[in-house]
């Protein structure tokens, strides 16, 4: 979808992290995690950035409340601004936001219809017009050609994708796009979004399918006052917008009051200092920027008291989970949106932008945001052009006789490698043609590149030499580089492999003020289970945090504590203002006995739940969200209704293996072994590639003792997902158990090559050799074990029989 497409393998991960659901044992549940999505849209699913530090030091202050006591805001559309505000009007004409959606005509449609044909995966798409009309000729959800008509246009630069609607109120975006650059830039021809897949009629990613649905995918970031009305019963869509474009209203708020304090109507004089507007974008008013000489950088006249502009901005320019679309403007965006933080899989470990994330967590940690910077510093807001034009943009805040200059950058004058974006801003290619800067603004580290693996700008675009070049020229150039402002990619790198250690050093990130808002929620979320003593300290002070982000990032983490420390832990979060926050607290708590609970506490909880499963409710045109209603009633014992939202999601998308995995962990719970292993054979002969299936299709052998036949499905699990550690574990231990104890230690050793920090992987494996008497080979893992987990009673008795002297 334009600025939502996501990749086959993101479509079903839909969120970071998770919410606890039901399966056979840790190990094995840990497998099924992307059930407990709650769903990204251009989010992803996706950060979470609100009223976080200022210029520099402590969390800035709440967003403080729109207008006290005003009238219901209702929207009015565009055209009643345009009498007061000719220049912005004309500035937002001919825009991204005014073009963002258009019904097809012969004013809005780039493509060529004249009868062009585009063949991919075996069929061939006719282009063509007739009575006026637009149309395309292509495989129809049947899988049989047919003729379509285009009902909206969709974006303009650098590609234009087309709408199709159905009768059920679906509007589906067609997987062919236009690519809308000049024939000099390769441009002006027909593209698949997806050149190496072959989706076909029934497959999720089949423009007909679930995953390039406009209602969910696209339709509120793209119109205004967007409601997306699916009514799960009748599995029909009432989609609405006030207008079908990103006007006025989209960004300023539902316009009713501020045009009756304009016209001077009825109670106007009420409406006080902010003219009636549902939110006051006014963080540059009498702001001035001083640039100072010995630095060469400028400073803010003053520190910027909110971050009404950034999140504004970032409502649509984020990877996030909608979780409402009663948006209300001035309100911090985790009120509606799930928003995701520097997940690992969306972004390198030190912040680059990885998947397709959007602007909003890039920016957040940088050092432009912590000094104050917003948006429309470099962006018109209403032409959506940069203020000024290349480098001259950035020569707003920092001074041209110091940075343009090849003392600074070390290339030609005007060459592109002298550019600003060049090497603070590179670029990363989404949807084939789409080429988007990285707003985290940062230094060059191809030295990081050497030791964690990130990308670099240098090797972006000196491509034929190696980062250790790259590095090196760094370093003839900068012999003490700074470390820029991400300063925490260790850290991350660090706790992504469970290093010994690496709890702390992301604690100490949470603890640090100093630091973004969204990196020290990040490094939160990254504590991993077991939780030491210290990181439980540290997490459960970042509750407290005035930054609703951070408390976010410290209740996902606490979600995954024992279950007593997650109850005394996450209690007060569920009266936490922040809707995000205080039902991750519920979702967490929903199943916790509440004996010893005060009345309060009981309510809170239940109105917590209550508000989760609205979201799921609201989300209810998705697989995810019936996936996790299931989880919540079999945790809470009701298999019928837990039955029933399962069928609802499978029903949505056949091929979603998490629902077919739950289905059949519901069975087994129930003892109906038998039933679950005839679901989980029916879902792999429709889905065969998906391991998730084949690893409990082998637990459901292996507990009807059909070993051999277990063991084949376990090692298809691998072999379909060599690097997922849960399926790597299982089949070591099943391998052990039919007494192949050499291939299961060869197995397990040859996972911890890429992983040596698994504990299960190392407890295992160390466990089968000591057992097997291979004492000497065993030593080095147990003695890893013990810095990983040094608290573990089991991996200290271990090492200790290990170490024993030898029987006489």
């Amino acid at each position: 979808m334009s600025r939502k497409q996501r990749s086959r393998r993101a479509a079903v991960a839909r969120k970071p992290g998770s919410v606890p659901h039901w399966s056979v044992s840790t190990r094995a549940r840990t497998a099924l995690a992307l059930a407990a999505a709650v769903l990204a849209v251009g989010f992803h699913a996706v950060y979470r950035a609100h009223e976080r530090t200022s210029s520099g030091g402590a969390a800035a202050p709440a967003i403080p409340p729109v207008q006290a006591a005003l009238p219901p805001a209702t929207f009015v559309g565009g055209e009643a601004c345009v009498g007061c505000h000719a220049q912005e009007t004309a500035k937002w004409q001919g825009s991204h936001h005014d073009l963002a959606m258009q019904p097809a005509d012969e004013t809005s449609v780039l493509g060529n219809f004249a009868d062009a044909k585009f063949r991919h995966a075996g069929v061939t798409s006719t282009f063509f017009r007739r009575n006026g009309k637009y149309f395309v000729r292509t495989d129809g959800p049947d899988g049989k050609l047919a003729d379509f008509e285009i009902r909206y246009a969709f974006g303009v630069d650098p590609l234009q994708q087309y709408l199709i609607a159905f009768p059920d109120g679906r509007i589906q975006a067609l997987s062919i796009a236009w690519d809308a650059r000049p024939h000099s830039e390769g441009g002006q021809r027909w593209f698949h979004l997806y050149p190496e897949e072959t989706p076909r009629a029934g497959d999720p990613l089949h423009w007909t399918g679930i995953q390039q649905n406009w209602n969910f995918m696209c339709a509120e970031c793209h119109s205004t006052d967007l409601h997306k009305n699916y009514d799960a019963q009748s599995d029909r869509f009432a989609t609405a917008f006030s207008e079908i474009d990103v006007s006025c209203e989209a960004c300023h708020g539902p316009a009713s009051n501020h045009l009756t304090w304009a016209r001077r109507e009825g109670d106007w004089q009420t409406l006080g200092s902010n003219h009636g507007l549902a939110i006051t974008l006014d963080e540059r008013r009498n702001v001035s920027w001083a640039l100072d000489a010995a630095s060469g950088n400028a400073v803010r006249s003053r520190g910027r008291e909110t971050t009404r502009e950034v999140e504004m901005c970032g409502r649509c320019h984020s990877r996030a989970s909608l979780i409402s679309d009663s948006y209300e403007h001035g309100k911090t965006l985790l009120d509606t949106r799930r928003v995701a933080l520097l997940d690992a899989g969306l972004y390198w470990s030190d912040g680059q932008m990885r998947d397709e994330v959007y602007e909003l967590g890039s920016f957040l940690q940088s050092r432009m945001f912590a000094a104050g910077v917003t948006c429309s510093d470099c962006h018109e807001p209403h032409s959506l052009a940069l203020r000024e034009s290349g480098d001259a943009v950035c020569a707003q805040c920092h001074l041209p006789a110091k940075y343009a200059s090849p003392d600074h950058h070390f290339h030609p004058m005007a060459s592109p490698g002298a550019a600003c974006v060049a090497c603070h801003m590179p670029t990363v290619t989404y949807m084939q043609v789409d080429p988007r800067h990285d707003h985290s603004l940062r230094i060059p580290r191809p030295d990081r590149s050497l030791s964690l693996g990130t990308p670099n700008a240098c090797n972006g675009c000196h491509a034929k030499e190696s980062p250790q070049w790259a590095a090196a020229e760094i370093r003839k150039h900068y012999p003490d580089p700074k470390p820029g402002t991400q300063d925490f990619a260790e850290a991350f790198h660090a706790g992504s492999l469970g290093e010994p250690g690496s709890q702390q050093r992301l604690g100490e990130i949470v603890r640090d003020l100093k630091r973004p808002g969204i990196v020290r929620a990040s490094a939160a979320q990254r504590m991993t289970p077991p939780l030491a003593p210290a990181a439980i300290d540290t997490l459960a002070a970042a509750q407290r945090d005035r930054d609703p982000l951070v408390r976010f990032g410290a209740v996902e983490a606490l979600s995954n504590a024992e279950p007593e420390q997650r109850v005394r832990l996450l209690l007060p979060a569920l009266a936490d203002p922040v809707r995000s926050v205080r039902i991750e607290a519920a979702r967490a708590l929903a199943s916790a006995p509440t004996q010893g609970w005060t009345d309060a506490q009981r309510a809170a909880l239940a109105q917590g739940v209550a508000e989760w499963i609205a979201v799921q409710n609201f989300n209810a045109d998705r697989p995810e969200a019936h996936t996790n209603l299931a989880g919540l009633y079999a945790e809470r014992g009701n298999s019928e209704q837990a039955f029933a939202e399962l069928a609802r999601a499978i029903a949505l998308d056949p091929s979603f293996s998490p629902a077919q995995v739950n289905r059949a962990d519901l069975l087994r719970a129930l003892g109906r072994e038998a039933e679950a292993e005839a679901v989980l054979r029916e879902a792999i002969a429709k889905t065969p590639q998906d391991a998730a299936l084949h690893h409990t299709l082998g637990l459901s052998l292996i507990r009807q003792n059909q070993r051999e036949k277990a063991l084949r499905e376990l090692g298809e699990a691998v072999r379909l997902a060599p690097n997922d550690l849960r399926f790597v574990y299982v089949y070591g231990v099943g391998l052990h158990d039919l007494g192949q104890t050499q291939e299961a230690e060869r197995v397990l050793e040859a996972a911890l090559l890429s992983h040596p920090n698994d504990v299960d992987l190392l407890f295992a494996l160390t466990s089968y050799l000591r057992e097997a008497g291979e004492i000497e080979r065993a030593l080095p893992y147990a003695r890893r074990l013990v810095a990983l987990a040094p608290q573990d009673p089991r991996v200290r008795t271990l090492l200790a029989g290990l170490e024993a002297p030898p029987e006489p």
